[in-house]
């Protein structure tokens, strides 16, 4: 997973290996959880299994613009978890984002820094750069939640 890219590396890092910002990562809070955590409800917050769908879907919608699909997601499907019924299907919502997650950080690896500098999809999107700086800054700050709704239920509220 190595790579000379920033902006690919600081992806990676919240995904997968990171430690610098968070002291943890997608793949560190999610493989400590299984489906009876990943849905349980506590308050008005989102479940650790709706915020994993939630950043999973604008990966895979982004990564979609990637590989020369159209730009299709929307904010009012972002949260439009499937039901969860057994392990499998948690297991296979993780293995989603984690899939889609290097195939992200894949093309971000092979951009140019012209690339970067250019419109996302439409000019009023901004560059490139704004965009997965802005996804990365996304990806933490439901990491931050995640880890939070953990600690919750540890302590069994």
């Amino acid at each position: 997973m190595s790579t000379t890219n920033p902006i690919a590396k600081r992806f990676r890092e919240v995904i997968f290996d990171g430690k610098f910002v968070a002291y943890t990562n997608y793949k560190d809070q999610l493989s400590q959880v299984k489906l009876a955590e990943a849905t349980k409800k506590i308050g008005p917050l989102n479940t650790i299994a709706a915020l994993t769908y939630h950043i999973n879907y604008y990966v895979a919608g982004v990564l979609n613009v990637f590989e020369g699909g159209e730009l299709e997601i929307r904010d009012k499907f972002s949260y439009d978890l499937p039901p969860l019924e057994s392990e499998e299907d948690w297991d296979t919502l993780k293995n989603e984002l984690f899939s889609n997650g290097e195939k992200f950080a894949a093309h971000l690896d092979g951009f140019s820094e012209e690339k970067f500098k250019g419109a996302f999809v439409v000019e009023k999107y901004g560059t490139y750069r704004r965009n997965m700086d802005g996804m990365i800054e996304h990806c933490y700050y439901h990491l931050g939640q995640i880890s939070i709704i953990r600690k919750m239920i540890a302590e069994g509220m």
